[in-house]
């Protein structure tokens, strides 16, 4: 079954349309949920190291460290704080309650004041519930461990109230479910009493009310303190929770004091989920919107394409058949409209050649009917002088009228003149009706031509006794002076064989805008109106019964009209009141 290129090219570019909207899709749908988080980690990165390096720049300013960290979240939504070495968030005195120990029951500390941060005990919302608890001067036990300087603590009772606040990660690690004692290496139990002093809560939004991120600073920091020392390199983990995925990056460096201290970063992954989960529905929509598209734009597309290289097509077939007459009317400045211009170049250059070989064909046929006509004619012309001549010799042979010898030789010799000058004549006729002959152009005053022609033909006139009346203006004419004069002579000869004695013949020139009249009219008998087109052809008499009385070939008139004709002139014969009239045109020499 045969496809049409508009079938093919809608087929082919809606093929290739929907699978471009499946690769986005699967792309989308795909890879792009991992490319995202790879590049925001990549982006997380970089901006951390940038932290870093501002960090370490600010040696230990409090606002500016918050400030950095406050611009940080703004820049890459993602919290970041720096921890100490045993994984407590550093400058956290915002969210703390300020406890005054009891020097009587703590001799390491007796006079001094500690801050104990409290999110790794409670959220900002609950203690807001418990802050009437924590009333200045009331008493207060810290449970924990001691590492170095630095109080690690797991459970905070307030005395004299049920309440009891617990970091239950740490606690847990610490002790254990059922143990009393702490179980990590090179940490002594803490026990210290004391006197709430002040209690400072934060203001504002902060990560203190973004619980996953504080559990796992927490959580980070049990691991901190149960694996010990902890590689010094940069690391990034996954997790999990409500179905939503995160990014943390922990990056320890060392400080201006040479404490270790570590960059913790969080990020959520759901707005790529939840971006990925919009498109997974609204490809269901744009699909069909796309698909409908498609159809249509590659329908249009095919169409639009393929029109030029229909109208290409139906050219050619055209050419194929050799009809020359259509053209592409194709202008683009393209490959399409390159080959447009090549066919149509292509289809001028053929159909001149077409015709070319058309013009030589005919000429050929020309040339062959010519040959033809030209044996014909003379066979015919000649079988009358060949039978007078046969006739004299069998004479002369028999010896039957000896004494007319000179007669017949004179006889013969007559037939011999006519058949030299029809083979003349019969030649110059071939030449003319050959198409190959071409007409020089002269310039010539008309008047003396035909005079000179009359001069010519004057004893045939005197001894017809004829009157030739000239009416001639002086004028240049434009034309091959030679031919004009033959022409002239055969319609002078012409109308002095066709006039009967005392008769008159007129000889006029006529002006008529850029050209001239040339008339020649003779007094005599009219020519039948049937034979009027025909005088013209070889060979031809209106007046049959004097076709050998009057003395010529019977061309001279078929010579002229082929003359005339190369001229490009207009002729023509018509009967007058009086007579006969010969007439052509010439160009004035202006």
């Amino acid at each position: 079954m045969k496809i049409g290129i508009v079938s093919k090219l809608f087929m082919l570019t809606t093929s290739l349309c929907m699978l471009i909207l499946v690769t986005i899709f699967i792309g989308q749908t795909v890879f792009f949920k991992q490319y995202y988080a790879n590049q925001k980690v990549n982006d997380i990165e970089k901006s951390i190291q940038s932290f870093k390096e501002e960090y370490l720049k600010a040696e230990e300013d409090v606002p500016t460290v918050q400030k950095l960290e406050q611009d940080f979240y703004q820049e890459n939504t993602t919290w970041i704080v720096t921890l100490d070495k045993v994984g407590n968030i550093k400058y956290s005195n915002d969210f703390s309650v300020e406890i005054q120990l009891d020097s009587s029951q703590n001799n390491d500390f007796s006079n001094c004041v500690i801050n104990i941060p409290l999110y790794s005990f409670t959220g900002l919302e609950d203690l807001q519930r418990l802050k009437f608890d924590f009333e200045q001067g009331k008493g207060i036990i810290v449970d924990g461990v001691k590492k170095d300087d630095l109080i690690i603590p797991t459970i905070l009772t307030l005395e004299n109230s049920n309440v009891a606040l617990e970091n239950r990660q740490l606690s847990e690690k610490l002790y254990g479910k059922k143990a009393v004692v702490p179980t990590f290496q090179g940490e002594s139990p803490l026990y210290l009493t004391g006197a709430i002093k002040n209690l400072h809560l934060p203001e504002g939004s902060n990560i203190y009310t973004n619980r996953v991120v504080i559990d796992r600073i927490k959580q980070f920091q049990v691991d901190l303190i149960s694996n010990g020392n902890r590689n010094s390199n940069a690391e990034t983990k996954d997790y999990e929770e409500n179905n939503i995925n995160y990014k943390i990056f922990i990056s320890p460096i060392k400080d201006t004091t040479g404490e270790t201290t570590y960059i913790f970063a969080m990020t959520s992954l759901q707005p790529v989920d939840e971006a990925v989960q919009m498109l997974a529905e609204y490809y269901i929509y744009l699909i069909i919107l796309v698909l409908l598209l498609i159809v249509l734009a590659s329908f249009y597309y095919s169409k639009i394409i393929a029109k030029p290289l229909l109208q290409i097509n139906d050219t050619t077939n055209k050419i194929a058949n050799l009809d020359f007459s259509e053209t592409i009317p194709i202008k683009t400045k393209d490959e399409i409209g390159t080959l447009s211009c090549n066919i149509n170049t292509l289809s001028k250059t053929l159909h001149s050649y077409i015709n070319q070989l058309h013009q030589d064909i005919e000429k050929e046929k020309q040339l062959e009917n010519t040959r033809k006509e030209f044996i014909s004619g003379v066979s015919h012309e000649l079988k009358t002088p060949l039978s007078i001549m046969k006739s004299c010799i069998s004479i002369l042979e028999d010896g039957v009228a000896s004494n007319k010898k000179d007669y017949y030789f004179k006889a013969m010799a007559k037939e011999v003149d006519k058949m030299n000058i029809l083979i003349v004549d019969m030649l110059e006729l071939a030449k003319f009706e050959s198409g190959t002959y071409k007409m020089e152009m002269h310039d010539f005053y008309i008047d003396q031509v035909i005079e000179y022609i009359c001069e010519q033909l004057e004893i045939d006139i005197l001894n017809k006794q004829l009157h030739v009346h000239k009416q001639l203006s002086s004028i240049m004419v434009v034309a091959n002076q030679h031919r004009i004069e033959q022409v002239l002579t055969n319609f002078i000869t012409n109308a002095i064989n066709y006039t009967t004695e005392n008769k008159n013949i007129m000889i006029s020139t006529i002006e008529d805008n850029e050209r001239i009249k040339v008339c020649v009219e003779n007094q005599g008998a009219h020519i039948a109106q049937e034979h009027l087109e025909k005088i013209w052809d070889r060979f031809y008499r209106a007046d049959t019964s004097r076709q050998r009385s009057q003395g010529g070939t019977g061309l001279g008139l078929a010579i002229s009209k082929n003359i005339l004709e190369l001229h490009g002139t207009q002729y023509g014969v018509s009967n007058t009141e009086n007579g006969v009239l010969f007439y052509f045109y010439l160009n004035k020499k202006l």
